[in-house]
């Protein structure tokens, strides 16, 4: 049976290419039930992305598109309305897979427990790009065996959250893994102590906003006379997005709380 999903975001920027392959798979895996872009609200998802009419009204609000029977929610908004929708949907009885960035770790134990309570899963990825499940999972890797470590954060310059969800998922997870040696503390840096970046469970991040960069991270790992750098960097296209996402769609099905990280999904780490 086809999984019937609702697209929150779904005239964005990866919405709307995660909403495309929806609509082209509609006799198979997955089924568009409904999709909320407040600015087109009322439209035909379908000819709001320049496609056939499809029947699959525009809501406002994602409690208005919950309204028609749906299994997951996709959610690729923003940082100030995503968890918001989480719990909406969780309120329902509905699953979701979050792209959202913004969400900080207490955010996503509220989700947990939201999510257990009722018996649904909810998979959250700061990246639901392949290549960016790689290098994340290659950084966890090298934190195992290497003690000094920094992250740096490349993103253009309209992107309100800093960092991004991609570097502070791997910093937040970093921390899990060990407390990277800082020689001389940041409270004891001369000058300004803010120029050594931001602390995110003892890691050291520091975000670039800047016209040209569409999204990028490097996690940068030293050790005396040598030095070993991960870095990811994204195209200007969301296509890279939308097999991962709609594998986490799969997934949640069969989930039951929070899972966060699509190399979780690859690599069960």
């Amino acid at each position: 049976m086809a999984i019937r999903v609702c697209v929150a975001g779904a005239t964005g920027w990866a919405g709307a290419a995660v909403t495309r392959h929806i609509l082209a798979s509609m006799d198979g895996d997955f089924m568009l039930t409904g999709a909320v872009a407040r600015q087109l609200a009322g439209s035909d998802i379908g000819e709001a992305l320049g496609l056939p009419h499809t029947g699959v009204r525009i809501s406002r609000t994602v409690e208005e598109a919950l309204g028609a029977p749906t299994d997951v929610l996709v959610d690729y908004t923003r940082p100030d309305a995503v968890k918001a929708h989480i719990l909406a949907a969780l309120a329902v009885g509905v699953r979701v897979v979050v792209g959202t960035s913004g969400l900080t770790a207490a955010d996503y134990a509220e989700i947990d427990r939201a999510a257990r309570d009722r018996g649904l899963g909810v998979i959250a990825a700061g990246n639901f790009s392949i290549t960016a499940a790689l290098a994340k999972h290659f950084a966890l890797m090298a934190a195992r065996y290497l003690p000094s470590w920094e992250l740096i954060d490349y993103a253009h310059d309209d992107k309100r959250d800093a960092p991004s969800g991609t570097v502070r998922e791997l910093a937040e997870e970093l921390g899990q893994v060990a407390r990277p040696h800082i020689e001389v503390p940041i409270e004891q840096t001369h000058g300004v102590p803010a120029s050594r970046g931001a602390t995110i469970e003892g890691t050291q991040v520091h975000s670039v906003r800047l016209p040209g960069y569409v999204i990028a991270f490097e996690a940068v790992f030293g050790l005396p006379d040598e030095r070993l750098t991960l870095r990811h960097d994204a195209g200007a296209g969301a296509g890279p997005y939308v097999g991962g996402t709609l594998l986490a769609t799969r997934e949640v099905m069969r989930t039951t709380g929070l899972v966060r990280g699509l190399d979780r999904l690859l690599f069960g780490t």
